[in-house]
C-alpha cells in the first residue's frame, strides 16, 4: 500500500464503473426513471406483507367473508373499535374451524393495535392458532403477524425460526417466495452475533434439523468475515455443506456477489478536510479507515490497493479534489465529509468515477451514469426506529419533545411518519430554545397550568385552602426525546419526574451520548436509545482492538464510519445486488435505498447507573 499523492497512470481500470453503472441502470429501472421513496417489505404493515408474499395461496371460503374484509380494512385504519364491532356480528357457536381460525388472528390484531402486547400474543397459545397446523393461508397470514409482534420487540432470532417453518410448510407445495427468503435473511442479520452462536450450539447439541443450522451457520458467516477473500472462501464451503438448502440457489443479502473476489487493484482516494474546523473529524474518519485495512491485510495478505490521502482544505472546490484524484488515477473517491461538498459532487457533470460519500445530502440528487453512494450518521434514520422500539413495547400515544429549529423540525419529521405508519398517535410536542423553556414547554405539553388553573377556580368557589395535586394529560405512554446533546437531555430527563411523568419510558437517539463515560449520565438512566455497534462494543470481527472507543475518544462514531468506508469498499461487488444488499457494519446493519443512500439499522441500548448498555 502506497500513502500520499503518488504520480498514478491516467489510464485506470473501469471494473468499479461499470459495476456502479450496472447498480444505477437498475435502481432507474425500477423507480421509472425518477427516484422514488420505496420501502422494503419489513417496513410495511404487516397485513399488506401478507398480501405481498404468496398472493396465489387463497383464503378458505366463508360465508363471513365479507365481514372479515370490512375489520381487515378498518384495521388497515387503525380503526380497532369499530373492527371490534364488525367482529361481534360474527356468531363464534356457527362459525367454521377456519372461520375460528381467521377470527383469532383478527382478535390478536385488535389487541395488539390498542397496545394490549399480552393479550395479543395470548391468542396464540389457543387450540385454534397454536401448531401452525390450519388452512395454509390463515397460517400464512397469521405467522406473519406473530412475526410483525416479534420483530418489533427485537425478538428477531425468534421471527426468523417461524419464518422458516412456515417456508418449510409450504415448500411442501409450492416453491418458496423469495420474499420471505428475504425476511427470515432480515431477521438474522439483525440478531446479535451471540445470539446467532448460542442458538447454533442449541441446535448442534439437539441435531436440529440441517435447513435451519444452515441458516444459522450463513448467518456468522457474513457477520464474522474479516475480509473478502475469507468471505469467499467460507461461503463455498457453505455452498459444498448445504447443497439442499433454500439460499443455496441465490445467497442472501448480495452475498451470492461475493463468491468469486479475485483481488484487483484499487486506486482509492481518500478526500478529507484534514486541516480546517472540520480536520479533527476527518482524522477520526481517516483512522478508522486504515486501521480496518491493516488489519484486513494482516489476514487476507493479498490486498494490494494504493491509498491516496488528499486534503480537501488544500483545494478551492470539492471539484478539483475530485479531478485531482482522477489524475493521480483514482477508481474510486471516498469522501467528501460535509454535506455541502456531498451535494456539490452530486451535481458535478464530470464526474467520471463512482463516488463513496461519508455525508447524506439534504436533497435527493440527480441520477447520472456514474454513481455517488452516501453513507452517513444521519440521525432521521434513528428517529424512524425508535418509533418501532416504542411501538414493539405496546406504546401508542407519544409526548415528542424537541429543539426548536431545522434540525428538531427534521427530526420530528421523520419519527412522526414512522410512527403514525406504525398506527401510533402524536399526544402532544413540547419545542425549546434553550434551558429556561425546557420546564415551562414540558408542563405546557402535558397540561399542567390547565389542572392547576382548575384548582385555581375551584379555591375561588370554596373560598378557602383546598389540598391539590397538579395531574398531568393521562393520554401518553411514550416520551421520545430528541435532545442535541447529552447536556440538553440530563436537563430535561429529571424535568419529567418534577411534572409527574417519571414513569413513562423515554427513548432518544444517539445524539445524547458522546461516547464518553461521564457521571452526570446516571441523570439519563432509564432512557432506551439507539447506538452504533462500535460504541456498544459488538462491532464486526477484524477491527483493530485498538481502533475501539476509550474514555478519551469523542469521535467513536466516526472512527466506525472510516471502517465501514474500507468494509464497503471491500465489498463492492455486492452493491450488484441492489436492494437485496445488506452487511453487517461497525455503524449498524448496512442496506441501500433506491436513491443510492445507505441506511443503517442500529442497536438498541439503554442507561443502567450512568452506563450505557445494549440491550
Amino acid at each position: 500500500m502506497r500513502l500520499g499523492f503518488t504520480n498514478y497512470p491516467k489510464q485506470h481500470p473501469k471494473a468499479l464503473q461499470l459495476l456502479f453503472t450496472v447498480v444505477l441502470a437498475a435502481y432507474l429501472s425500477a423507480c421509472g426513471g425518477t427516484p422514488k421513496k420505496q420501502e422494503s417489505a419489513e417496513e410495511l404493515p404487516e397485513s399488506a406483507l401478507a398480501g405481498i408474499v404468496y398472493q396465489a395461496i387463497e383464503l378458505p371460503p366463508s360465508v363471513y367473508s365479507d365481514l372479515f374484509r370490512q375489520i381487515e380494512n378498518q384495521l388497515l385504519q387503525f380503526d380497532w373499535a369499530r373492527a371490534n364491532q364488525t367482529l361481534e356480528q360474527i356468531p363464534i357457536e356457527l362459525a367454521s374451524a377456519s372461520d375460528r381460525q381467521y377470527i383469532n388472528y383478527l382478535r390478536s390484531r385488535i389487541f395488539y393495535t390498542t397496545g394490549a402486547q399480552e393479550e395479543a400474543e395470548a391468542v396464540w397459545f389457543s387450540d385454534d392458532v397454536n401448531g401452525s397446523q390450519g388452512n395454509l393461508a390463515l397460517d400464512i397470514k397469521s405467522t406473519n403477524f406473530r412475526r410483525h409482534m416479534l420483530r418489533l420487540k427485537g425478538q428477531t432470532l425468534r421471527s426468523a425460526d417461524l419464518g422458516d417453518k412456515i417456508a418449510l410448510r409450504i415448500q411442501d407445495d409450492r416453491p418458496v417466495d423469495p420474499a420471505l427468503m428475504r425476511s427470515i435473511w432480515h431477521d438474522l442479520q439483525r440478531t446479535p452475533v451471540h445470539e446467532l452462536q448460542r442458538a447454533l450450539g442449541e441446535a448442534l447439541t439437539n441435531s436440529t434439523d440441517a435447513r435451519w443450522t444452515g441458516w444459522l451457520k450463513l448467518s456468522l458467516i457474513s457477520a464474522n468475515a474479516i475480509g473478502a477473500t475469507q468471505l469467499s472462501q467460507d461461503l463455498n464451503n457453505w455452498l459444498i455443506e448445504n447443497p439442499g438448502h433454500p439460499s443455496a440457489a441465490s445467497l442472501p443479502g448480495g452475498l451470492n456477489y461475493m463468491l468469486d473476489t479475485a483481488p484487483a487493484t484499487r486506486k482509492v482516494a481518500l478526500l478529507l478536510p484534514l486541516s480546517g474546523r472540520l480536520a479533527p473529524a476527518a482524522k477520526a474518519v481517516r483512522d478508522g479507515y486504515l486501521s480496518s485495512f491493516y488489519t484486513t491485510r494482516e489476514v487476507e495478505k493479498t490486498i494490494n490497493d494504493d491509498l491516496q490521502v488528499i486534503d480537501l482544505d488544500r483545494y478551492n472546490s470539492v471539484t478539483a479534489a475530485y479531478d485531482a484524484a482522477i489524475t493521480g488515477g483514482a477508481d474510486l473517491v471516498i469522501g467528501p465529509l460535509g454535506k455541502r461538498d456531498v451535494s456539490s459532487l452530486g451535481h458535478y457533470p464530470e464526474r467520471r468515477i463512482p463516488v463513496l460519500a461519508l455525508n447524506r445530502s439534504d436533497e435527493v440528487l440527480p441520477h447520472t451514469d456514474m454513481a455517488l453512494i452516501q453513507l452517513s450518521l444521519a440521525p432521521e434514520d434513528e428517529a424512524i426506529q425508535i418509533a418501532q422500539l416504542a411501538f414493539g413495547t405496546g406504546a401508542r400515544r407519544a409526548l415528542i419533545i424537541r429543539p426548536l429549529g431545522e434540525w428538531g423540525e427534521k427530526m420530528e419529521h421523520a419519527l412522526r411518519h414512522s410512527w403514525e405508519k406504525l398506527g401510533g398517535r402524536v399526544s402532544a410536542v413540547a419545542s425549546y430554545s434553550g434551558r429556561d423553556e425546557y420546564s415551562s414547554s414540558i408542563a405546557g405539553a402535558l397540561n399542567l397550568p390547565e389542572s392547576e388553573q382548575r384548582a385555581k377556580e375551584i379555591r375561588g368557589l370554596l373560598g378557602g385552602k383546598l389540598e391539590f395535586t397538579a395531574r398531568r394529560r393521562e393520554d401518553v405512554d411514550a416520551v421520545f426525546l430528541l435532545s442535541h446533546s447529552g447536556a440538553e437531555a440530563r436537563s430535561v430527563k429529571p424535568l419529567l419526574a418534577y411534572h409527574y411523568a417519571g414513569n413513562i419510558p423515554v427513548y432518544a437517539t444517539s445524539s445524547i451520548y458522546s461516547g464518553v463515560s461521564d457521571d452526570r449520565d446516571k441523570d439519563l438512566n432509564g432512557i432506551q436509545l439507539l447506538e452504533t455497534p462500535w460504541v456498544l462494543g459488538t462491532a464486526r470481527a477484524g477491527n483493530d482492538p485498538m481502533n475501539k472507543p476509550t474514555a478519551s475518544d469523542r469521535y467513536s462514531s466516526l472512527r466506525a464510519l472510516g471502517a465501514d468506508a474500507f468494509l464497503l469498499q471491500s465489498r463492492m461487488n455486492q452493491f450488484q445486488s441492489g436492494p437485496e444488499l445488506m452487511i453487517r457494519g461497525n455503524t449498524g446493519l448496512l442496506s441501500l435505498d433506491p436513491n443510492l443512500r445507505i441506511v443503517r439499522r442500529l442497536q438498541p441500548a439503554t442507561f443502567d447507573r450512568g452506563v450505557l448498555k445494549a440491550q
